[in-house]
């Protein structure tokens, strides 16, 4: 990211248009031209942003980034307001502070050190093939109809003829049975179609709501959080290509306004809860206890409230399938390793970075289109800084 704001730059709002901003970069590359006495940096710049922000893609990317920094300076200038020793209140959710108790550094680490950029050998994910296949995302929403409205006319279309193939003969009991259930399937399929309707000008609301967008939040933006956006990488790299995938970073608890949780990573009814932690280099393993292990010991240089996390959003939306994914990276030159089946819980994995994205990969393609709005509407409401849109 620039040291300059590209909004600022080109004199428009964060909400800009992109017609407003051709014509902002218009009216300032003019005079900004070095033929027209402006100077090369400054033209470049201009340039570099117009780019940026014409793009959807770059500047979706480009409001993430900024959008941390801009909390990474709210913070800076609260603390400096703040007299030593005053507790933070945590109210602002914009600031996304950390849960009480959160360690500023793993023991042990190289503040210098910074783990390299994951890349996975999409040739070996089992689910990509599918990538590139599937294309249109499916909305769904508790109590839709679904294909209701098809089969209603379906049994109205066998109900109708039947006095045409039924005996002469038949009596009128018979018949006022006949017009009662026709009667019955008529009145049910007008219903059906109309409530089908209705999840249809959902769904377009739903839409135009959020259009294509696919991440929500952003991930910590101060030094010691660069595990965070390793795996926002990875999830926006590589999970994102799934149709029905959404990704929420900072994510708080019920009952919360901290970012308890890194991230969650949405499809139709299965979500997953992530930390990313950077910590020694090591064999990670577990216990029969679900206690972490290094190298054959209890692990005691950091903590995790993964499992209650995953137990509190079960309880939250008690219909979805919940898991939790804890994230390692290195905090020094170094290796780390994870067991295959090192769990913390039954719901709970420890995996590396590549075996994440292979993992969770899996999981999330048993469903790749469907969008729950309802689901994702509950998560969205708890990213800190983000709230959910209002409406069904």
């Amino acid at each position: 990211m620039a040291d300059v704001d590209y909004y600022e730059l080109l004199g428009v709002s964060p909400d800009a248009t992109s017609s407003e901003i051709k014509s902002a970069y218009r009216t300032r590359v003019r005079s900004a031209h070095p033929d027209a006495g402006g100077t090369a940096d400054t033209f470049q710049v201009l340039t570099e942003a117009y780019e940026t922000l014409a793009d959807p893609a770059l500047r979706a990317a480009y409001d993430r980034v900024r959008a941390g920094a801009v909390r990474t300076r709210e913070r800076r200038e609260r603390r400096a307001r703040t007299p030593a020793g005053t507790p933070a209140t945590g109210t602002d959710r914009g600031t996304r502070p950390r849960p009480a108790g959160a360690r500023s550094r793993p023991l042990g680490d190289d503040p210098e050190y910074v783990p390299a950029t994951p890349v996975v050998d999409v040739d070996s994910l089992a689910w990509w093939p599918l990538v590139g296949t599937l294309s249109r995302v499916h909305y769904e929403h508790p109590g839709s109809p679904g294909h209701a409205p098809a089969l209603g006319a379906a049994g109205g279309a066998v109900l109708a003829p039947l006095p045409l193939v039924l005996p002469v003969a038949s009596s009128v009991w018979a018949f006022t049975v006949w017009a009662l259930l026709l009667f019955a399937a008529a009145t049910a399929g007008v219903l059906l179609v109309r409530r089908h309707l209705e999840s249809l000008r959902a769904v377009r609301t739903f839409r135009a709501e959020f259009g294509d967008r696919t991440v929500f939040g952003a991930p910590g933006a101060e030094p010691d959080e660069v595990a965070e956006r390793l795996t926002a990488q990875l999830c926006e790299r590589y999970l994102t290509r799934l149709p029905g995938v959404r990704v929420f970073h900072g994510v708080s608890l019920p009952g919360s306004v901290y970012a308890d949780v890194d991230h969650a990573v949405l499809c139709g009814r299965r979500l997953v809860l992530v930390e990313s932690k950077r910590w020694l280099p090591g064999h990670y393993t577990t216990d029969a206890d679900g206690r972490l292990c290094r190298n054959g010991r209890v692990f005691r240089g950091g903590g995790t409230r993964l499992p209650e996390s995953v137990e509190a959003f079960r309880a939250l939306l008690p219909d979805v399938e919940v898991r939790g994914a804890l994230v390692l990276y290195p905090s020094r030159s170094g290796e780390i390793t994870t067991d295959p089946h090192a769990r913390m819980s039954d719901d709970t994995v420890v995996l590396t970075p590549e075996r994440f994205v292979h993992r969770i990969g899996d999981r999330l393609a048993a469903d790749p289109v469907t969008v729950d709005r309802h689901v994702l509407r509950t998560v969205l409401d708890r990213v800190v800084g983000e709230s959910a849109p209002a409406g069904a």
